[in-house]
């Protein structure tokens, strides 16, 4: 992770990285494992008088693969959908809860999935599901949903990152290992929560 983090700070000034951040923030939302948080800080610390403008790029992109979830989940539901649901929970035991959380808390479960841990694309994908068995789910209101949701997130990121982004690179040189050990345990943690929500 110390070389990945290297290396991020170096690609930070690349005239590309911009464009990977659209790219991997696109992505998490609908189908990719990995969060674009780390991406999004390493470019802000390292540059940050751009750093709200990533934070933008940021939750635009995720907002645009969120759309690419729904879309999965209203279409394709039975081929692509399943397999990459199979993924994060191979027995599709949490399925069921999923259901139940859109059921009593409509688009306020997704909402919650855009701001924490829990895997945002699980639940870009279970939104196009559920509006394609019938449930009212409007593409105007899920559109809201994901850039209250992920905006909220990237922007509280991009701020901290504005203002306070040497200080910060300083305090992630001096505390590596503690951050890369904390991020590992967020990102299997939201994974592991899909096994206890609902």
């Amino acid at each position: 992770m110390r070389a990945a983090y290297d290396w991020m700070m170096r690609f930070a000034h690349s005239p590309h990285a911009e464009r990977a951040l659209f790219g991997i923030s696109f992505a998490e939302a609908s189908f990719f494992p990995i969060p674009p948080d780390p991406l999004l800080m390493v470019m802000g610390a390292a540059k940050p008088q751009r750093a709200i403008r990533y934070a933008a790029v940021t939750t635009v992109a995720s907002v645009l693969g969120a759309l690419l979830g729904f879309s999965i989940g209203m279409f394709l539901m039975d081929t692509v959908g399943d397999w990459l649901l199979r993924i994060y929970d191979p027995q599709r035991a949490t399925w069921g809860k999923i259901e139940n959380w859109f059921g009593e808390y409509g688009l306020l479960a997704l909402l919650v999935a855009a701001v924490t841990p829990i895997p945002f694309k699980v639940f870009t994908i279970a939104t196009g599901a559920m509006a394609a068995g019938g449930q009212d789910i409007g593409i105007l209101s899920f559109v809201g949903a994901c850039l209250l949701g992920r905006g909220f997130r990237f922007f509280l990121e991009g701020i901290l990152l504005r203002f306070y982004g040497k200080p910060i690179v300083a305090w992630m040189e001096k505390w590596f290992d503690w951050i890369a050990l904390g991020f590992t345990v967020i990102l299997v943690g939201g994974f592991f929560a899909l096994k206890y929500i609902g």
